[in-house]
Order: C-alpha cells, then sequence, then structure tokens
C-alpha cells in the first residue's frame, strides 16, 4: 500500500526503480516519502506494496514527465542509464532536468535544495592499463555507452551550479550479490576469460552496499563532488570467476588469449568490458562519504546468498 505516512518527511523520487532502487526504497522508508518513476504500467500495483507512490511516465518521451515539477521532490536519484540510442548525448538526463527545473521550490538553500545523486558508471575512466584509478583522473571514455556516462556526469554537474542544487556523482563498477546478480550461471555456461598475461584488473560492489552508499550521498555528497564506489578486492577478471568457481564447486573457467576471445561466444559487451583495465580508488568515498561497507571483500559478498 501507499505509505500515507510519510508526508511530512522529504519526497524522495527514485528514477530507475529497478533492483538497486527496491533496495534503495526498503532501507529508506520511514525516513522519505518514496516516489518512483515508471514506464510500466504492470508495475504499480508491485511499487505500491513496497510503499512507493509510482509516477508513470517515460524519459524518453519527455511530455509525460510533467507531473515530476508539480512534485518537487527534495531528493532525486537517478539511476535510469541513457538510451541506447543516443549517440554520445544522454537524452534521458536533458529530459528530465529540464523538467526538474521548471519548479522553483527546487533552487535556494537549507531544507529547499534539490540534493540529486546520479549514478553513473567507472566506464567512464576508460582504459587506465591497470592503473589505480582516483576521482580525479580525466576521463577518456572508449564506449559509446561511456561517453554517454560523461555527458550525463557534465549534464548534472552543470545543472548543480546552475540552480544551486546538490548533486552527488557515483562512479559505480561491477554490481553483484551472492544470488541472482552472482557469477554463478556464467560459470555454468562454461564461458571462457582472458589468459593471465592478456587479463584486467575489474572493481566490484555488492548491491546491498551500493544501495546504502546511494542514500549516504544524497545526504552526506559534497556538491558537484564525484566518488568512485566499489569494495576494497583487487583482482582480474579471471581471478574473480576462479575465486567464485572453487566457492560454487564448479570448474574454473578456460582461459584464452585476447585474440582467441572473440571467437568465443561473449557479448560483445563483456568483450569491451576486456579491453579495460583499471583498479578504482575508494578513499574519498570513506573519508566523505563515511562509508563502511558490509562487504568489503568479493569472496563475502559472494557467499551473502540470495537477498530476496
Amino acid at each position: 500500500m501507499n505509505d500515507q505516512s510519510g508526508r511530512g518527511r522529504p519526497r524522495l523520487l527514485i528514477v530507475g526503480c529497478g533492483d538497486i532502487g527496491m533496495r534503495v526504497a526498503a532501507l529508506a522508508r520511514g525516513r522519505y516519502r518514496l516516489l518512483a518513476l515508471t514506464s510500466s504500467p504492470q508495475r504499480l500495483e508491485s511499487l505500491r506494496s513496497a510503499g512507493i507512490v509510482p509516477l508513470v511516465g517515460n524519459l524518453d518521451q519527455p511530455q509525460t514527465l510533467w507531473r515530476l515539477a508539480q512534485l518537487a521532490p527534495q531528493r532525486v536519484l537517478m539511476l535510469a542509464p541513457p538510451g541506447d540510442t543516443s549517440g554520445p548525448r544522454d537524452q534521458r538526463s536533458r529530459h528530465l532536468i529540464s523538467r526538474l527545473k521548471q519548479s522553483g521550490i527546487l533552487s535556494g538553500s537549507g531544507k529547499n535544495t534539490l540534493r540529486v545523486v546520479y549514478a553513473s558508471t567507472s566506464g567512464v575512466y576508460g582504459d587506465c592499463q591497470g592503473e589505480l584509478a582516483p576521482e580525479t583522473r580525466p576521463c577518456q571514455p572508449q564506449t559509446e555507452r561511456a561517453q554517454r556516462r560523461c555527458d550525463a556526469e557534465r549534464l548534472w554537474r552543470r545543472a548543480g551550479v546552475q540552480h544551486r542544487w546538490r548533486v552527488g556523482l557515483l562512479r559505480i563498477p561491477g554490481i553483484y550479490d551472492g544470488g541472482s546478480r552472482s557469477p554463478k550461471g556464467r560459470l555454468e555456461r562454461g564461458l571462457p576469460v582472458l589468459a593471465h598475461a592478456d587479463d584486467v584488473y575489474t572493481n566490484h560492489i555488492h548491491a546491498d552496499d551500493l544501495a546504502r552508499l546511494c542514500l549516504l550521498a544524497l545526504e552526506r555528497a559534497a556538491p558537484g563532488r564525484v566518488y568512485n564506489v566499489c569494495d576494497d578486492s583487487t583482482l582480474r577478471m579471471g581471478d574473480y570467476f576462479d575465486l567464485a568457481a572453487d566457492l560454487y564447486g564448479l570448474p574454473r573457467p578456460v582461459r584464452v588469449a585476447r585474440d582467441q576471445a572473440l571467437a568465443s561466444g561473449l557479448s560483445p559487451m563483456m568483450l569491451s568490458f576486456m579491453r579495460e583495465s583499471r583498479r578504482l580508488d575508494n578513499t574519498r568515498m570513506k573519508a566523505e562519504l563515511g562509508a563502511r561497507l558490509r562487504y568489503p571483500e568479493v569472496l563475502l559478498g559472494l557467499r551473502s546468498g540470495e537477498v530476496r
């Protein structure tokens, strides 16, 4: 049912309320009045049953977003990815910002300041050749997908300056858990990984920790500040899958050279990940957001089991 008791609390609008959004909502109940933008009428009942007020609208159709300005949320969590057909520009963020800025209550200071967290990706750094990537490292996106994320980051930071919104940006790596987001299915399909000589560093965050970090950032992120949100693991991709295989009692994946990977049945997205190697620095996340991860290492997170 709808959370009618939350009318005196800040309104939190979740845009892109999928798995992570629902985890955020479960943690945020009682602290915020929860709203979620959805383009699917089939989700209305499930959102209501989670204590969320659903708003039907589509980020690709800006004329459907008219209610957002009227509702004037005090918090916005933007989890929706850019569209797949917009080239290097994120039209969805443009449409959302345009609607939000129509409400006069969203500018100002103190309790009238809109707080926004935009969920970006660590892919904006591009290939760092295994080097450490702090937030100050220049972005060098190598795919259109990452270019759209860079565009979105610029849009939200600019909107924060122009409208005096408090905007924080999270650069998120691979999201996993011990259940539906685990690597078990991939291991069972027998897909290969790169040979040791070609392997790349990857970064991870447990889905539950990410949900907590989203809420921390909504209250603690400094204006215009970027945060790498990842655990403390330092693993190459193949070592991650080896670790998971040992945990699940499955065969370790076959190692192949990079040129062989192209013909191995891997998806284009997975192949794009195999072209980039970086180690995210999460010092700022801990120091400024006060983050204390429940799953600081991948092995702990994989052992967490089903979360729902």
